[in-house]
């Protein structure tokens, strides 16, 4: 149900019900208070009450919005908020800030999300929207080419709201993501907040080994944050904690200028078939082999041996050159080529990715075939 009340004849006939951001609530905060469209409070508890014996769903939640690896000042102070141009959007380069608290019109942080679900423990569950970014929808910059709604962008690169989810849906999971990356010149003595994704409930912030305070997640806290940290250059380490026990430790650092490529396949043999392929990425890395956090290099790509690059990307959603081209700009640091072997003849491949003033890297990938196995008689 896309516009939904209980007292409408539709969730009589059905076995279950599916709310599409409804069950949440939809523009029911201040920040949100002058835009034009339905405002509803969480409808979740009205058709329980209603309905008690039907499982409810929500067949869509969030549609929260974000460039991956775009970090964008200052930073809303509360758990949501509407994208525009002054507060989360960067209309010059059509980015959204990637805090992951800026959302659609109608949607919602997953911050908002989860607490209206353990609030009404009667819900079965979510259907994000959306998994993966996707062509077309691109609000809220409609010339761009893809949707911003995806937990991972549309080269298949993780973005920070990936670490969200994974801390709600895998709470046995050891792991901190802190976020933004901590390389910023000329942002010396600025805030710069700190957003900590964990499935622990305890952390305490270091910055140069200072400790920015120790904070525990409240009743319906999901992310640890320290929104009045100045920016310095250097490190800054989380070391997290569940029920008093240590959990897991995050470090970043500032890095240095672009100085080399490195390529990384998902995988180093496919078959040549013609239709099996190879993601590779492309990280753009200082001399210490650091990933630098906001490179935008342009890249050229090349193959040679039995096979053909089917397509680049980079994950940006403003990025309007053709998936086939051969030269891909980095988006904040990284890349993508997928590449395939030719039908019927295995052997070698050998992709290359040049960047003026970087020192280029080459990888080599091997196809063969697969004999099937013959039906026995």
């Amino acid at each position: 149900m896309n516009y939904a009340r209980p007292n409408m004849p539709f969730p009589h006939s059905t076995d279950l019900i599916s709310l599409n951001y409804q069950g949440e609530g939809i523009r029911d905060a201040p920040a949100y208070a002058n835009l034009k469209g339905i405002r509803t409070t969480p409808l979740y508890p009205a058709f329980h009450a209603k309905f008690p014996e039907k499982m409810i769903i929500s067949s869509e939640t969030a549609s929260t919005l974000s460039t991956r690896g775009a970090y964008i000042f200052p930073v809303y102070d509360g758990i949501r908020a509407p994208v525009n141009d002054t507060s989360g959007g960067d209309p010059n380069h059509r980015f959204v800030s990637a805090y992951e608290l800026y959302t659609a019109q109608f949607g919602a942080s997953p911050d908002k999300v989860f607490m209206s679900q353990d609030k009404h423990p009667f819900v079965a569950g979510e259907f994000v929207w959306s998994g993966w970014d996707y062509l077309g929808e691109p609000t809220p910059y409609y010339t761009a080419r893809s949707s911003y709604s995806g937990i991972i962008d549309l080269a298949g690169f993780k973005k920070d709201r990936f670490y969200l989810y994974q801390s709600r849906w895998r709470p046995d999971l050891k792991f901190a993501h802190i976020l933004p990356h901590w390389t910023w010149p000329g942002r010396e003595g600025q805030i710069t907040p700190v957003h900590v994704f964990s499935s622990a409930n305890e952390a305490e912030l270091f910055l140069n080994g200072k400790s920015q305070g120790r904070k525990k997640k409240g009743e319906h806290e999901y992310r640890f944050r320290w929104d009045s940290v100045k920016y310095q250059a250097g490190e800054l380490k989380v070391k997290t904690y569940k029920n008093g026990k240590p959990w897991a430790v995050e470090t970043i650092k500032t890095v240095g200028v672009a100085a080399k490529l490195e390529l990384t396949a998902d995988r180093q043999t496919i078959k040549a078939d013609g239709s099996d392929l190879s993601f590779i990425t492309v990280r753009v890395l200082d001399k210490e082999g650091h990933i630098v956090p906001d490179a935008d290099n342009d890249i050229t790509f090349s193959i040679s041996g039995l096979g053909e690059i089917v397509a680049t990307d980079n994950g940006d959603p403003s990025d309007l050159t053709a998936f086939p081209s051969k030269n891909r700009k980095a988006l904040n640091g990284m890349a993508l080529v997928i590449v395939k072997a030719r039908i019927g003849q295995p052997g070698s491949l050998v992709i290359k990715a040049r960047s003026k003033g970087l020192y280029g890297r080459e990888l080599k990938i091997s196809s063969s075939i697969t004999q099937s196995k013959k039906r026995s008689k």
